[in-house]
């Protein structure tokens, strides 16, 4: 069922201030309507569905995150099933399994879609799909794939596959399509039938082919890209009427690109939603977020300040590209020091020189107001999660960086949910722990080329 939450209030701009005092938001009037096979339900069920998901998270805190995201005239669906999978191999694993048994479709969009090993894998499964009669589906980014051989696309395209390449860096004279080189398509996603989806950090790629918390499996002397390194990320895979709401954002952006082949054969929206795969749900509330580089860029900006200005008592981020605006420095400042737990698990090191120091320029303020901050130098760190008061969780493409927030097209999850939430947050401890501790002394004593840096990478931002 899809739960539809509207306020006669407009939705909040990039950076607006919130509609009450943080910490202290009181739940507005709620029309709610539930949507199922049946066509419209009364508002008894609705109001059914919101108690079932209340009473799995902590009340005050989960109405006070439900009032905001209402607030902000987004559209959560119920009854949905939740399960994180930590790194590449668990990732792919199950990214595998779910395409094996996929009936009707298998939609995926990728902003790194590598011809190593992995991509091969992904390849074997898609060709095998399409060969009992599937539709199956590839979007890639134009510069995230660069590297990648057309002879791989092209082999695709030979089994069947209808393969779009996202904003060409060279001239496809195939298609219409804008050319706009800073608008990317970051995403990460896969959608199989109109009943699984699977949203998160994690690539088409090699980088990914280990675990990043087995002792065994020690950070390598290759570099920060290197494959014995293990990057560290997290997915989700999710079953129930997100997915369908995920599917039309595949579809809206198919048709945006101009990308051509067979019309899309979806379901109406008022013909009701898929019902969840069997087994007992863990959640009863996701909301779906697709930005649009060209379009509503700041819908998960919105979302994530509101929950951060709503935080009550935790605010625990992992995140693998941190150059936050103004406003959301000012939001996790405003945190601490209105004591609320505010803890940033960051990376030591990145492939982005530049970006690493346009964030690490952030920390003697957010330090002086009193939030830890934890940098991971023994892995790889590209995970994009975050979970407040343990019960808004969010795991997705999203960077809190400007590219993420204005240039890309990005695809997250919100979570509203104790279970998941407890399950966010041990994750965040056990980041944590493999993390070092960034003092506010330590970080005092830090030399001059560093700071140079900083300024630096603080000019580029916008562009990084």
């Amino acid at each position: 069922m899809i739960v539809l939450l509207s306020i006669l209030t407009g939705c909040a701009s990039l950076g607006a201030e919130p509609a009450a005092e943080p910490g202290h938001v009181v739940a507005p009037p709620v029309a709610v309507v539930v949507e199922g096979r049946q066509g419209l339900q009364d508002e008894a069920r609705s109001r059914q569905a919101i108690e079932q998901a209340e009473a799995e998270g902590r009340s005050r805190a989960f109405k006070a995150h439900l009032a905001r995201l209402t607030a902000l005239g987004e559209t959560l669906s119920s009854n949905n099933s939740v399960d994180l999978l930590i790194d590449g191999p668990a990732t792919f694993d199950a990214m595998f399994d779910a395409i094996k048994w996929a009936e009707h479709r298998v939609f995926v969009e990728s902003y790194i879609f590598e011809d190593t090993d992995i991509g091969k894998k992904m390849r074997t499964h898609l060709l095998a799909k399409k060969a009992q009669g599937l539709d199956v589906r590839i979007i890639y980014d134009g510069v995230g794939a660069l590297t990648t051989s057309g002879r791989f696309f092209d082999s695709l395209r030979e089994g069947g596959i209808e393969v779009c390449e996202f904003n060409p860096v060279g001239v496809d004279e195939g298609r219409a399509a804008p050319l706009d080189v800073n608008h990317r398509d970051h995403r990460k996603l896969l959608l199989i039938d109109d009943k699984i989806a699977f949203v998160g950090g994690v690539n088409i790629s090699s980088v990914y082919s280990r675990g990043s918390f087995s002792r065994d499996e020690a950070a390598s002397d290759e570099g920060d890209s290197g494959e014995g390194a293990g990057w560290r990320d997290t997915h989700a895979r999710l079953s129930g009427p997100v997915a369908l709401e995920l599917l039309r954002g595949y579809e809206d952006t198919w048709h945006r690109q101009a990308c051509g082949g067979p019309p899309f054969d979806l379901p109406e929206r008022d013909a009701g939603q898929a019902e969840p795969t069997p087994g007992e749900p863990d959640d009863r509330l996701v909301l779906a977020i697709l930005s649009q580089g060209d379009g509503d860029s700041g819908r998960f900006y919105r979302a994530l300040l509101g929950a951060i200005e709503t935080a009550r008592s935790s605010i625990h981020i992992t995140m693998a590209y941190f150059v936050p605006n103004p406003t959301m420095l000012d939001a996790l400042k405003a945190a601490a020091r209105r004591g609320v737990d505010t803890q940033l698990v960051l990376p030591g090191k990145s492939d982005s020189l530049l970006v690493l120091r346009a964030g690490q320029a952030r920390y003697d303020d957010l330090l002086d107001a009193g939030v830890k901050i934890f940098e991971r130098h023994d892995r790889f760190l590209h995970a994009k999660t975050a979970v407040i008061d343990g019960v808004w969780s969010t795991v997705g493409s999203s960077n809190l960086d400007w590219r993420s927030f204005l240039h890309n097209d990005e695809v997250n999850v919100v979570i509203l949910g104790r279970e998941v939430g407890q399950q966010m947050d041990a994750l965040f401890a056990k980041d944590r722990e493999a993390a070092e501790r960034v003092t506010r002394e330590a970080w005092s004593d830090r030399g001059l080329g560093r700071r140079v840096m900083e300024m630096v990478g603080q000019v580029w931002q916008y562009w990084l």
